[in-house]
């Protein structure tokens, strides 16, 4: 029986699409600095990341597809912060942008991992921002190393047992 599974690296020549909302930027740029970051500590360069800006966590799923549609990417991950206010607002943005990324990854069929915070308040949001919930952002790139390994574990370019 065969075993796949996906390790925390950058393969030569893949590139990532890094989707990141302006609003809330003071969170989401932390987000962003942790999900370059492991990309770098991973084997990844500068030139291998494509940083696509939108105005608001409603716009990254049609970001994050119209980059996988591309071709360029190996992956994409998608960075934003939505903070509860007192309105049903929060939940609709909430729930839009997790399916939306969700669809995106299925109907392209390229690794895209959710690097969204969701939180109840901007505190929150800082400690998982990097502060004491580590970093999501990191974490999301992360997931999005393996993903893209596993991809190409199972293409053939490198199974392994």
């Amino acid at each position: 029986m065969g075993i796949f599974e996906g390790h925390i690296r950058v393969h030569e020549g893949d590139r990532f699409a890094l989707v990141a909302s302006r609003w809330n930027d003071f969170i989401v740029e932390r987000l962003v600095e942790g999900a370059k970051d492991c990309i770098l500590r991973h084997g990844g360069h500068d030139e291998q990341m494509d940083l696509i800006r939108v105005p608001g966590s409603f716009e990254l799923p049609q970001a994050a597809q119209l980059a996988a549609r591309s071709g360029r990417y190996a992956g994409v991950v998608v960075l934003g912060s939505v903070i509860r206010g007192g309105t049903p607002h929060f939940d609709m943005i909430a729930a839009e942008v997790t399916k939306g990324s969700a669809q995106v990854a299925l109907d392209t069929n390229v690794p895209l991992t959710f690097g969204v915070l969701t939180t109840d308040s901007v505190e929150q949001a800082i400690d998982r921002a990097g502060a004491k919930m580590g970093n999501k952002g990191w974490e999301a790139a992360q997931s999005l190393l393996e993903m893209v390994d596993l991809g190409h574990a199972l293409k053939g370019s490198k199974g392994r047992k």
